[in-house]
């Protein structure tokens, strides 16, 4: 069973997903990659992993940081799992690029070299966005690129943090 909750942020509605066990999902509305159908297989439910998520989100959006770790199931390829475990690690207030993060999977791998596009494409189906900080992702010049979750938010995010 999939279960939901909705949250109001600053920067606009926000669906939270669980298994009942950890946070599954965490999408900003109208995100690309948004899964369609959760809203209409899933139940509405107060649940303790919403209740520590919003309060995760409340100290977040409020200028601090947390300060404690949620527990999250990442449903996701051994290839995106690599990635998005790679984002847990950048700190609050600092950005990684795509290639550094390719980079570390290479190294990880034990190849010559990862394709950053690749690493592109598994950031931007974060299913977990800000608590799995995808935001902090920027280009090799340190120039923004695109967020799943609108770029404007992207801007307000890394303002936060």
């Amino acid at each position: 069973m999939i279960y939901t909750y909705r949250y109001a942020s600053p920067l606009g509605r926000i669906t939270l997903a669980s298994d009942s066990e950890a946070l599954t999902g965490l999408w900003f509305d109208k995100q690309k990659h948004f899964p369609h159908n959760l809203i209409s297989e899933s139940t509405e439910a107060e649940l303790s992993i919403f209740t520590q998520t919003i309060k995760w989100l409340d100290i977040y959006f409020s200028g601090e940081v947390p300060g404690f770790t949620l527990p999250i199931s990442l449903n996701a390829t051994t290839f995106r799992k690599a990635v998005y475990e790679v984002l847990l690690t950048i700190p609050y207030g600092q950005t990684m690029t795509y290639g550094e993060i390719a980079n570390i999977i290479a190294e990880q791998k034990g190849i010559e070299r990862m394709s950053a596009q690749a690493v592109s494409s598994a950031v931007g189906h974060n299913p977990i966005s800000i608590i799995v900080p995808c935001h902090r992702v920027v280009g090799a010049d340190g120039r923004l690129t695109g967020y799943a979750g609108v770029l404007d938010r992207k801007i307000k995010l890394l303002t936060l943090l």
